[in-house]
């Protein structure tokens, strides 16, 4: 059984690529805000690089609870792959610009590590659902 768990686990995450557009949502108040972002994953470790006046970072300082939904779609149909988390806000330096470096458009929006404009979120998963596409029955695990 545990090793049918793993290979649902590992099927899951292996639709995440690079780079991948998302619909994150945080809370404002008691309200869901929903946004399409781009997620990284670098370095077997979610991230999202942002304004930080966007209101998704303010979101998430007063709330680190967040979800997002990668949907994907192959020959047999569409699929999901739903991510409980928390999202932190990275001030470490060093991680910021390891980051910077890897992110493919990060000189499109920032002019280095110290742009006060520039922030680093990153995502540590909680929970999952995924949705083959090829079928209709979620599966859900914890991480």
């Amino acid at each position: 059984m545990a090793d049918k768990v793993n290979d649902i686990k590992q099927e899951a995450w292996s639709h995440f690529e690079d780079y991948q557009y998302v619909m994150l949502a945080t809370t404002e108040g008691s309200q869901p805000r929903v946004r399409p972002v781009t997620l990284i994953n670098f370095d077997k470790t979610l991230w999202i690089g942002t304004g930080t006046n966007s209101a998704k970072v303010k979101q998430i300082r007063d709330n680190s609870n967040i979800e997002f939904c990668l949907q994907f779609e192959r020959d047999s149909g569409n699929g999901y792959v739903r991510v409980v988390g928390v999202a932190n806000i990275v001030t470490d330096k060093k991680t910021k610009a390891r980051l910077a470096d890897h992110i493919d458009f990060f000189n499109n929006h920032w002019e280095g590590i110290d742009d006060p404009t520039y922030t680093l979120i990153q995502i540590t998963p909680v929970e999952i659902e995924y949705r083959r596409s090829s079928e209709m029955a979620v599966q859900r695990f914890k991480v």
